[in-house]
């Protein structure tokens, strides 16, 4: 089979068409898809149960196993036949004769196609190779593969076809399902993690009247019945964060996000974040449980905490360096002169200097933050927490009460990417009142990601919110970074694509 995405060829419609008339076939002699079948085994459990049984202790094997998989191999001649199904656990190879299932419904079983998914019903043993199998005694197809699948050496190895056809991907390609078993995996362990910490997971509004707790262009849609516009959530907190001042005070959401802007490697319009928040605690406690987290959910997972991503060693068993911005981009631009950090002149010029595309609305803050995001950001490969955010990117964050010009905000790097957000939460409603006032005069000034005025929000905080740290963790990345996978498509089982020419 090609490769190629954008249509059947001719010798795949032809295999097609061949397949189409054994359905027929099969339709006219009766139920083409039945669902009698029951197995009650998997390939996984087969391999592990007899791995160190020998041909000869097999011979004496009476008990008889229902196994049902997608034929992946066939092969043989005359009156024997070698069959490699696959389950949901891996792969175990039928051995199937003439003489033990008969004759007719062996010139049946030499008909099917790789691709079909078939039950059979045998004994265990061991072929002259020495490979476990299963001795067949009853075998049936279930499943006509109208379609076939891609060529054994070849396999599904076009990025386009594997991200728009991921049935097929999963089918053919093993380390896809392993990916996304281990996705699975770390979701598992995150919540175990923070249940065990008495965390209590809630579900918030994915339909929000305003697009708030972060800094991102939304998706629009209309509620008919309410005749009003409705946004994707591009964030959980603020609904988080009402609930800690309700007194819920240890709270998480896995969620779905949905932010209207680019596709890349490391960008979807929608992703999933974790994001806790905890009461009676600062930033730095949650850079201590970020990392504690991270460790443990990578010792879990992938059973070390010394990883390979993408060809380079990660030791996540050291600990994770803390780092301010403004040091940060020092080290890495010589030139700069931290004395003139809350010059806008001098960082802009700066700032253009390195390749940022400043704009007029632009202050000392975000112009330190541009440059930091161009200089600094991929460099950062080891785990590292860069802290000291300006206020003015900083909106929800609470001031530093030293230097009211930066928050108490972490983020957290790993591999040269950003994997987490953090902060000690702002929970001074006059304050808070005053950020999105200005929020709301960037957005005026035509910055498309500055967030609105939450009237509600500023209420519950009037209520009280305790001194309080949030945490954001992007999964989709985190997963990267656990399974060496480059693109954050490799890590979603159905990512946004153009659409098929």
């Amino acid at each position: 089979m090609s490769d190629q995405p954008s249509r059947d060829l001719p010798d795949e419609n032809h295999i097609i068409a061949t397949r189409r008339e054994k359905l027929a076939a099969m339709r006219a002699g009766g139920q083409a898809y039945p669902n009698t079948f029951r197995r009650d085994v998997l390939a996984e459990h087969l391999h592990g149960t007899y791995a160190e049984r020998d041909a000869a202790s097999l011979e004496a094997e009476v008990t008889e196993y229902r196994v049902a998989g997608r034929m992946m191999a066939k092969r043989g001649q005359g009156k024997v036949s070698f069959v490699e199904i696959q389950d949901g656990s891996g792969r175990i190879q039928l051995f199937v004769q003439m003489n033990s299932v008969g004759a007719d419904t062996y010139a049946a079983f030499k008909s099917w196609d790789v691709g079909d998914i078939v039950g059979a019903v045998g004994s265990v043993m061991r072929t002259k190779a020495g490979e476990l199998s299963l001795r067949v005694s009853r075998i049936e197809l279930l499943v006509k593969g109208l379609r076939p699948l891609p060529e054994k050496w070849v396999g599904l190895t076009d990025t386009e076809i594997r991200y728009r056809q991921r049935y097929v991907d999963l089918i053919v390609n093993p380390e896809v399902r392993r990916t996304f078993l281990r996705r699975g995996q770390t979701l598992s362990f995150i919540r175990r993690f923070l249940d065990a910490l008495g965390f209590h997971e809630v579900e918030t509004p994915m339909l929000q009247p305003i697009a708030g707790g972060a800094t991102a262009r939304p998706f629009v849609t209309h509620h008919n019945a309410l005749d009003r516009d409705l946004y994707l959530r591009i964030a959980p907190e603020l609904y988080l964060k009402r609930l800690v001042v309700g007194g819920i005070e240890r709270v998480y959401e896995i969620n779905r996000n949905f932010r209207n802007e680019g596709l890349s490697t490391r960008h979807n319009p929608e992703f999933t974040m974790l994001e806790f928040y905890q009461a009676y605690a600062d930033h730095h406690d949650a850079m201590d449980l970020v990392e504690t987290l991270i460790r443990d959910t990578a010792l879990a997972v992938c059973g070390t905490a010394s990883l390979v991503y993408q060809g380079r060693q990660y030791d996540l068993l050291q600990p994770f360096r803390r780092w301010s911005m403004c040091a940060a981009v020092q080290q890495f631009n010589p030139d700069f002169d931290p004395a003139q950090i809350g010059d806008r002149s001098y960082l802009a010029e700066f700032a253009g200097r390195v390749g940022v595309d400043v704009k007029h609305g632009y202050g000392p803050g975000k112009l330190l933050t541009e440059i930091f995001e161009k200089t600094v950001e991929g460099r950062l490969m080891d785990p590292t927490f860069i802290t000291d955010y300006p206020t003015e990117v900083s909106p929800l964050a609470r001031r530093n009460d030293q230097h009211p010009e930066v928050t108490d905000r972490f983020e957290f790097f790993v591999a040269g990417r950003e994997v987490g957000n953090g902060f000690s939460e702002l929970n001074d409603p006059e304050d808070q009142a005053a950020r999105f006032r200005a929020q709301v005069a960037a957005k005026d000034a035509g910055d498309d990601e500055a967030m609105v005025y939450d009237a509600d929000y500023i209420r519950a905080l009037e209520y009280g919110l305790p001194p309080t740290a949030g945490v954001g963790i992007g999964i989709d990345r985190l997963v990267m970074f656990l399974t060496d996978s480059p693109s954050i498509r490799d890590v979603l089982l159905f990512p946004s694509m153009k659409p098929e020419s």
